[in-house]
């Protein structure tokens, strides 16, 4: 059936461009009625029979079947396999999925050459990716704010895209972009962030924390993301503890690990009373193993996972 594709993987950003791609293709013979259906949300009979119509508009169809990994019962695979077979010709059926595999059902009716697992990529393609979309923009930055910037975003070019060209508008264009300029923009352009999280968490305000979570977690925020910028903040932490050891840091020398704003300086000296360094290297392992841990475990036990999470790096 070389009208079904399958488009699989963690990487949104690239897979979004292959359906971008996919369309235009059709659209190059004329505009498709579009249509996407969430597998989460949908039921299978629903889908089937929206397969076996015909459009009263146009002269093809888009059918977009999103998080397709959801569809596992073998009677609602045989239902929709069922209805693909009889399905016109000039529709196009997609299934989309962040997971690498769905139905096998599903898969076998798909030609080789139509399905494609977007991976995430590598850490040294992604600090490639973030200098290339500066570069390309006529910018410039530099290689801590690429680190900044690849540790608290979301690890797909989606998500990357989006931040990069949000800095783009808002940050000064006669410099190259700095770790501060990142560390600000991200902190700041939300009314709550990882940023306000960990300062409620080295604070030690419980409730403060629990609902600066809650509202992360309400909005959609991904635990991947909150984890990229708590983990910084623990590391720049570290650095201040160290450069704490014998003296007051200077401005110079704060300014040389991110830390520049008199808020932040205010901020980390208030934790540097709370936590040592070997407290901050505890709080990095926790969060990486409460990283680990949720994108193993799936989206059903996110919220409980990250409550875990607080109750254990608050306690004292």
């Amino acid at each position: 059936m070389n009208n079904i594709f399958i488009l699989l993987g963690p990487e949104i950003g690239k897979k979004k461009d292959e359906i971008t791609k996919i369309k235009n293709r059709i659209s190059k013979k004329e505009t498709p009625e579009e249509t996407s259906y969430y597998a989460t949300e949908t039921p299978a009979a629903q889908i089937a029979e929206a397969l076996m119509n015909q459009s009263l508009f146009a002269g093809s169809r888009l059918i977009i079947i999103k998080c397709a990994e959801q569809i596992k019962k073998k009677e609602d695979v045989s239902m929709i396999i069922s209805s693909m077979e009889n399905m016109d010709p000039n529709t196009k059926l997609l299934f989309v999925s962040d997971e690498i595999k769905i139905a096998a059902g599903f898969e076998g009716c798909c030609p080789r050459e139509n399905k494609i697992i977007f991976y995430e990529m590598f850490e040294r393609e992604k600090e490639r990716w973030v200098r290339d979309f500066f570069t390309r923009e006529g910018a410039k930055i530099d290689s801590d704010a690429v680190t900044a910037i690849l540790e608290m975003v979301e690890n797909n070019t989606e998500s990357m895209r989006k931040e990069c060209s949000r800095l783009l508008l808002f940050l000064p264009k006669d410099r190259p972009v700095t770790e501060e300029d990142v560390v600000q923009w991200l902190s700041h352009n939300r009314e709550e962030s990882a940023f306000t999280l960990f300062y409620s968490i080295a604070a030690g305000d419980r409730e403060k924390a629990a609902e600066i979570l809650h509202s992360l977690l309400s909005r959609k925020e991904s635990p991947e993301k909150i984890f990229g910028g708590l983990a910084w903040c623990f590391r720049k932490l570290r650095d201040y503890l160290e450069l704490s050891k014998h003296t007051e840091p200077d401005s110079f020398e704060l300014k040389k690990i991110g830390l520049s704003s008199p808020k932040a300086k205010d901020y980390y000296a208030a934790a540097s009373k709370r936590y040592s360094s070997k407290d901050a290297d505890a709080c990095l392992a926790l969060t990486a193993e409460y990283d680990i841990l949720l994108r193993s475990s799936g989206t059903a036990l996110t919220d409980i996972l990250m409550y875990m999470y607080l109750l254990k790096i608050m306690q004292p």
